[in-house]
């Protein structure tokens, strides 16, 4: 058989801080990066993965992946693809590699990256896109391939079995929906801290007319701004006028939409406050927003303090406003201790956060077990591109339903990806149909040499002009 034979590593930087771009309370001057590794074999086979960052420690993160990696030479993938949860233990304990996490960190988003690429490849060498790979298979086959470690108190693999078979039955029912109506979606692009109103108007208006009915804008600077922009957007997404014409009415009290504050128009609006705030901090701030109604908060403290989401959790439930964490949760154990803890309304898992496909399918499972929704984190750089794979994972197999779920969507670069996401005129995301894109993570030869950084032609360019 073959043999993986060498690997890349790419540090990819595009200048999103000069449009304001990704924007908010806590992170403001952000150049949305991928730290990009691509695994070769000597038959041909590659597979591609990365995970985001924003700019500075990139680089450090490449190095961290091209450790991990290393490891992977000699190996024949079919090895790996024959059990993916054995696979992924052994990728994240190297004991020395594993001093300086464990399981979180850099170290662990490098993980995310690898495991990735190895996930991408075992859907190349099958022919299909991820989310049909792993829809294919087999209950025994998923549980096979999950990373179970330190969460079989609160779900074992037998659990885990009985869940899958019981959503067995009504798999491809599912599947033929999902291609049929896409999968839900909301919208953060016009939302980011930087914009001026205008911008901000000019794209929630450009939203609605397309279909979306659900979406996000960032808070935590200044409590009088985010009054003045969240009453701006309410204006806009309330308003029948500014619907698409053809557009069927939305009942603000569809099954589907209740406990989402929406709008007359059934429109939502969800509020992100990327951290910024201490406990008390973020009850009385958002409780201060509740007139703009939103959904819930995402991210109200620090994301390793569980205790701390609990107490936000059921100081704003008499408001009715929710709380979404899970971008920033390192590894399994956080989203595990969030469920038990009853801290969240909504699991937002990070396809390069977490460690890669085979730790997300564990947290898929625990979140259907706790009964709590899970709408994705993505925007960034090619994140829209990984999570809607596991999203239709997790509706195909796991939870059985989208009917409080949507996937965040952010339209920016895209156009760098071989097999870039797309929305349909409903505002979903269609789903990934080309028997050769794998996890989608593929990134155009050209856009990588132009935005490597530090010797990319873009970087290089921009370093001679601003030495004129």
């Amino acid at each position: 058989m073959g043999k993986i034979t060498h690997f890349e590593t790419h540090d990819i930087r595009f200048p999103t801080s000069l449009t304001g771009d990704g924007t908010d309370a806590m992170n403001t001057d952000c150049d949305y990066s991928s730290a990009y590794v691509t695994l070769y074999t000597d038959y041909g086979l590659e597979g591609h993965g990365m995970t985001f960052t924003i700019g500075r420690g990139t680089d450090i993160v490449c190095h961290a992946i091209a450790a991990l990696a290393q490891r992977l030479i000699g190996h024949d993938p079919e090895e790996f693809f024959a059990n993916m949860g054995k696979a992924w233990d052994w990728m994240s304990s190297d004991p020395q590699l594993r001093w300086i996490g464990p399981e979180k960190g850099v170290i662990h988003i490098a993980l995310g990256a690898v495991n990735n690429a190895v996930w991408d490849m075992f859907a190349r060498a099958r022919k299909k896109p991820l989310w049909k790979l792993v829809a294919d298979m087999s209950p025994e086959e998923v549980v096979k391939a999950t990373a179970f470690r330190y969460i079989t108190d609160v779900l074992t693999r037998e659990e885990a079995l009985a869940m899958l078979k019981a959503k067995e039955s009504g798999k491809r029912e599912r599947e033929a929906h999902i291609k049929e109506v896409g999968y839900p979606a909301y919208i953060t692009s016009a939302g980011w801290l930087a914009y001026p109103d205008e911008k901000v108007a000019h794209l929630t208006r450009e939203a609605v007319s397309a279909g979306w009915t659900h979406f996000k804008m960032k808070v935590g600077a200044s409590l009088e701004n985010d009054l003045r922009r969240g009453k701006l957007i309410r204006s806009i997404i309330d308003d029948p006028e500014c619907l698409p014409k053809d557009a069927p009415p939305r009942d603000p009290n569809h099954p589907s939409l209740r406990g989402k504050n929406a709008g007359p128009t059934g429109s939502v609006l969800m509020i992100d406050a990327n951290q910024v705030w201490d406990v008390d901090q973020a009850v009385e701030y958002v409780k201060a927003l509740k007139e703009i109604k939103p959904w819930f908060i995402e991210e109200p403290t620090a994301p390793d303090d569980i205790l701390g989401h609990a107490s936000i959790r059921s100081s704003l439930a008499p408001y009715g406003i929710g709380v979404a964490t899970g971008e920033h949760a390192h590894n399994r154990m956080v989203f595990k201790q969030l469920f038990q803890a009853e801290a969240v309304d909504i699991a937002q898992i990070d396809a390069c956060r977490l460690g890669g496909v085979s730790e997300v399918l564990g947290v898929l499972m625990m979140a259907a077990k706790f009964g709590v929704p899970v709408c994705p984190h993505a925007g960034g750089v090619g994140l829209c591109e990984h999570v809607i794979h596991l999203s239709l994972i997790d509706y195909i197999l796991v939870s059985g339903s989208i009917e409080r779920n949507v996937l965040e969507y952010a339209d920016h670069l895209h156009e760098h990806f071989v097999y870039r996401c797309s929305i349909n005129e409903r505002g979903r995301y269609n789903v990934p149909g080309n028997e050769g894109e794998g996890y989608s993570t593929e990134m155009y030869k050209a856009s990588i040499a132009e935005f490597e950084w530090p010797n990319g032609t873009y970087w290089t360019g921009r370093r001679a002009e601003e030495q004129k």
